[in-house]
């Protein structure tokens, strides 16, 4: 597996969820099909006057999610960005040619209301439910970058063996301190919990592993 492979899943999906923040900081999900790919690269079609636009246009933050029938999900993190206005057009002549049906919701020049967003440097996280142990893989797409998630085990640790036994995927293995296999781990959290010395930390800005 790797970012282009995730990519072509996303393909086969073809609706896509596209998660944003409004301006009152309320998130909003929309379900996108007018999208082209290419190997490092997302486009995809919304109108001007739509408050998703105005949301990609005000901030550009936005989450793309996915979901296979084999139980893999896989969430994009990224930065759109209007292509040049110089190539608005051929964009939107691709995906309409791409997506048929987007004739009949914009059909002949209205298509003209449309703009075309690019992303290019992305997070991409793969989650696969249909296998044991759960599979969990991180990728950059471009010049993006990765965000640690889940918990670490810290030097506390006392090697009683709790966060193992009570582990939901098995994932965690005996030593001192005891180690979490990262990508068989479900992030739920069991062994922050059941720590009797609190040894088991988030990953994430305290943590640089």
């Amino acid at each position: 597996m790797d970012a282009k492979t995730c990519l072509q899943k996303l393909q086969y999906v073809g609706v896509l969820a596209f998660a944003t923040v409004d301006a009152s900081g309320n998130p909003q999900i929309r379900n996108i099909s007018a999208i082209h790919y290419e190997p490092d690269a997302i486009y995809f079609f919304t109108a001007r006057g739509k408050d998703f636009c105005q949301e990609l246009l005000a901030d550009g933050r936005v989450q793309i999610l996915g979901y296979t029938k084999y139980k893999e999900m896989i969430r994009l993190s990224a930065r759109a960005v209007p292509v040049p206005q110089e190539e608005q057009r051929g964009w939107i002549d691709t995906i309409f040619s791409e997506q048929p049906y987007l004739s009949n919701v914009y059909p002949g020049d209205t298509r003209s209301i449309g703009v075309v967003f690019a992303i290019r440097d992305a997070q991409i996280e793969y989650f696969h439910l249909g296998v044991h142990p759960i599979l969990r893989e991180n990728y950059t797409m471009g010049r993006g970058s990765l965000t640690p998630k889940g918990y670490m085990i810290s030097e506390h640790c006392i090697g009683c063996g709790t966060c193992a036994r009570h582990c939901p995927q098995q994932c965690i293995s005996e030593g001192l301190p005891f180690v979490i296999q990262q990508e068989h781990c479900l992030h739920c959290g069991n062994c922050y919990e059941l720590c009797p010395v609190k040894a088991v930390r988030k990953r994430g800005c305290c943590d640089p592993n």
